[in-house]
């Protein structure tokens, strides 16, 4: 199976639309997207963290599932990403985050940018 999780913060944060003045509104509009776009995945998890969490309801939405970082969303992320990985499922990150793309790759995840994302939404 081919998942996209997707680092929510780091998406939403790379348009400049905003997006500060309302996490909760900005996360909301983002699942919405995820929930409609053309994409070529099987499944999408949309990891969100801090404010953006009041956004939208942990849980699983049609093929997209949304995870609340108990701590950082990076943590979150990762983890996710080993358990899938675990389950042989063909990963990738969408981040922008050099750091979170090199660790994801470490795990056996490839990664792209958010821009990437937001050019499919």
């Amino acid at each position: 199976m081919r998942v996209l999780v997707v680092d929510g913060a780091n998406v939403v944060g790379a348009r400049p639309d905003g997006w500060w003045k309302d996490r909760a509104g900005a996360a909301r509009r983002l699942h919405e997207q995820l929930l409609v776009a053309d994409i070529a995945y099987d499944a999408v998890v949309l990891v969100l963290e801090g404010q953006a969490k009041g956004g939208v309801k942990a849980g699983r939405d049609r093929d997209v599932r949304v995870v609340h970082a108990p701590r950082d969303g990076d943590a979150a992320i990762l983890d996710e990403v080993r358990a899938l990985v675990a389950q042989e499922h063909d990963v990738v990150v969408a981040t922008s985050d050099r750091e979170l793309a090199l660790r994801s790759e470490a795990l056996r995840a490839r990664s792209v940018g958010a821009a990437w994302l937001l050019d499919c939404l």
